[in-house]
This record gives structure tokens, C-alpha cells and sequence, in this order.
């Protein structure tokens, strides 16, 4: 059953074609902008900065745009709006598990986001700035890992958010605080490597560097096995809350009319 559903999310979104170049396009221009400003920080910085050079900062940018759509870093509010609609009624009456039917789906949008929209981003890299990328295949097997665990959990977070719908009328403001939250613990801002120690601490207790910055590290040979571990106990972590959260709200569940 989740294989099926799994394929339905890929199809749902292959449908979508001409957005999904767009929203390539967009990635690239963007990484245009981050790609020129960042390696003017290193630049300024004396040609280095936390163990990244020119090149390799170069790269986290492009791998970084490339990873937005796959892992989703941006919003989704399917689950609360049905929650608010009442629609989620149907769910809890299908024979399946919400959460695991949400999850199988979105992880076939994943999969199919992986060749629109991650190879514009790495193409336009290698163009104009370099990549600097490893030679042996064993950190692209493990970050193929580490970019579906990164993707799983992506969901994960973006289903907490969405569960706040059983018990706040309006879900703007979490979602708002999420995204401020996730895109700059995650490193899409800037590498979490250039962070404080003091900010740099606070990523590490949450679960969003495993969003982005770990998955590109396991890609560069910076991460290891040891980061793939970190990303999959916070999937596990998150899941069986979410899983929790789920049905505590579902007690209390009131819908319109009845």
C-alpha cells in the first residue's frame, strides 16, 4: 500500500512539469546571488573561512540549491488545512497509518524533484564557478542515504508544524517561525560551519543541520557514517512524535457539524 502511494506522489507531481523548471530556474538564479556573495566573504576573508576555501565554498552553495527541492525546506500545509477543513476525517477512516501515507507520498515527490530540480542548480555550478566534488563513489552512495533520510525528516518537521492546526486556528505563524527557524539552522544561509560557538551549539540540538548542511557533507567527504546515523535517530525521534502528537489531536478532534 505505501508502495503505491509512494508512486501516486510521484506521479502527482510529475504533472507539474513546467513548474518544477521554473522552480529550477529560480534555484539557479539564486545561487548565482549566494554563490557571488559568499565567495566574496571568503575572499575577504583571506582566501579561507572555517575550512572552506573559494571552491569548496563554491560548492556547498550549489549542492545547497540543488538539495531545496528534494528535501523540501519550504512550506507545506496540506495536513492543516485539512485538519481545519474537517477532511481529515477521511483519513483517520482509510486503513492506513496518516502519517506513513503522507510520508510515502512525499518522499515520491522527493524522488522525482531529483532530476528537475537538482540538475540545473549542479549544472549551472560546474559552469561558472567549479565544482569540487570526490572521485570515489563511496560518499555518493552514502549521500544518497543521507539526502533520503534528510528528505524523511524534512517531512517529519513540517508534519509537527502542521499537527499545531488541531489546536491554533491559524497555522501562519508556526509555519512563519519554522521556516525563519529551519533556514538558518540548516545552513542554507550560510554553512553551520561559519556559525558562533554559541549558535552553533543551539543547531546541534536541533534536528535542522541534518536537514542541509549534513547531507552536503556527506556528499563532499566532510560527513561520514557518523552523520548518516545522526540524521536517521533524529528521523526516529520526530516520527514517533509526530506520531504521538497525531493521535493525542485526533482525541479531541471536533469537526464542523457533527
Amino acid at each position: 500500500m505505501y508502495a503505491t502511494l509512494f508512486v501516486l506522489g510521484f506521479r502527482r507531481w510529475s504533472a507539474y512539469r513546467t513548474a518544477a523548471l521554473g522552480a529550477a530556474f529560480t534555484n539557479c538564479v539564486f545561487g548565482l546571488i549566494r554563490s557571488a556573495v559568499m565567495i566574496a566573504v571568503v575572499g575577504t576573508a583571506g582566501g579561507a573561512l572555517a575550512g572552506y576555501d573559494i571552491a569548496t565554498t563554491a560548492t556547498y552553495v550549489w549542492l545547497g540549491q540543488a538539495l531545496i527541492g528534494p528535501v523540501q525546506l519550504f512550506t507545506w500545509t496540506e495536513l492543516a488545512q485539512r485538519i481545519r477543513s474537517g477532511d481529515i476525517a477521511v483519513d483517520l477512516a482509510r486503513p492506513v497509518d496518516p502519517m506513513l501515507a503522507y510520508l510515502a507520498a512525499d518522499l515520491g515527490r522527493a524522488v522525482y524533484s531529483l532530476l528537475p530540480r537538482c540538475v540545473p542548480p549542479l549544472l549551472m555550478g560546474a559552469l561558472i564557478t567549479g565544482l569540487t566534488l570526490p572521485h570515489t563513489p563511496g560518499p555518493y552512495l552514502l549521500g544518497a542515504v543521507s539526502v533520503a533520510i534528510a528528505s524523511a525528516l524534512s517531512f517529519a518537521c513540517r508534519w509537527l508544524v502542521n499537527l499545531t492546526a488541531f489546536w491554533l486556528l491559524d497555522l501562519r505563524g508556526p509555519m512563519t517561525l519554522y521556516l525563519v527557524l529551519s533556514g538558518v539552522l540548516c545552513g542554507l544561509v550560510v554553512p553551520v560551519r561559519w556559525f558562533p560557538h554559541w549558535l552553533a551549539v543551539v543547531a546541534d540540538c536541533t534536528p535542522f543541520p541534518s536537514l542541509l548542511q549534513a547531507p552536503i557533507d556527506v556528499i563532499t567527504g566532510k560527513g561520514g557514517f557518523s552523520t548518516v546515523l545522526t540524521q536517521a535517530l533524529w528521523l526516529g525521534a520526530l516520527l514517533g512524535l509526530g506520531w504521538g502528537i497525531f493521535a493525542l489531536g485526533a482525541r479531541k478532534l471536533v469537526i464542523q457539524g457533527g
